[in-house]
């Protein structure tokens, strides 16, 4: 599903953070959560997987795509269609109601599916996470675990392949950090999508069939590691 290769990556300012990535595989359908210090690079490997951030050199393929062969028109096509993403901040437009929220990718981007049918998915995913009585609700009106279950239901409603996930129980108790968790696995698996999140949270970790660790320093280990530097 997912294949890097000799990734390099550097921010443009001078003496910007930069990343190598001699070789990344994970597999369709894996659920993996990154781990790391704080500055480690795990929400500039999410851009670089997302297509946001684009590497100086190296190959990027997702789902059999080379990322790095597309244009920016391209790839925003290709984050829309095929990538979900949940954001620690939620990242919901207050002036649009629950279900509008959820249907947002359809707006930016109109699948090939009838308008009818993306309406009648939204719908389903809010009621899967208990939402579906708030539909006309504002985002302001909900709670913060509300509010990230909308965003996952968002996230979900193109059925992508890979989700990625940045820090989304970052601002929840630690009941409603579960049950985002559990969320995101379970729309992951009933979809066969390849899950990562990053977090912080080690009582996160036991949920997911791999971690990735990436850190500053070069080691070896059995587990997959990146280095930052």
């Amino acid at each position: 599903m997912i294949e890097l290769r000799d990734i390099d990556f550097q921010y443009p300012a001078v003496g910007g953070f930069g990343m190598r990535i001699p070789r990344l595989s994970i597999s369709a359908g894996e659920c993996v959560a990154v781990v790391g210090p704080s500055g480690s690079g795990k929400t500039t490997l999410l851009g670089l997987l997302a297509g946001i951030l684009t590497p100086i050199a190296g190959a990027l393929e997702i789902d059999g795509t080379d990322i790095g062969a597309l244009d920016d028109g391209q790839r925003r096509r290709f984050r829309i269609q095929q990538i979900g993403q949940v954001f620690q901040a939620f990242e919901l437009l207050h002036y649009l109601n629950v279900l509008e929220n959820v249907m947002l990718p359809h707006y930016i981007l109109p699948s090939d599916a009838n308008a009818e049918n993306v309406r009648k998915r939204a719908l389903d995913l809010l009621n899967d996470v208990g939402l579906g009585e708030k539909t006309d609700s504002r985002p302001t009106e909900l709670s913060q675990g509300e509010q990230q279950r909308v965003a996952v239901c968002r996230a979900m409603l193109n059925q992508p392949p890979l989700l990625l996930a940045d820090e989304p129980t970052g601002n929840l108790d630690q009941a409603n950090k579960q049950n985002v968790v559990d969320l995101l696995l379970d729309q992951a698996r009933r979809n066969n999508s390849t899950l990562l999140m990053v977090t912080h949270d080690q009582s996160l970790l036991g949920s997911f069939s791999n971690v990735l660790e990436i850190e500053t320093v070069v080691s070896v280990s059995s587990r997959q590691r990146i280095e930052a530097a």
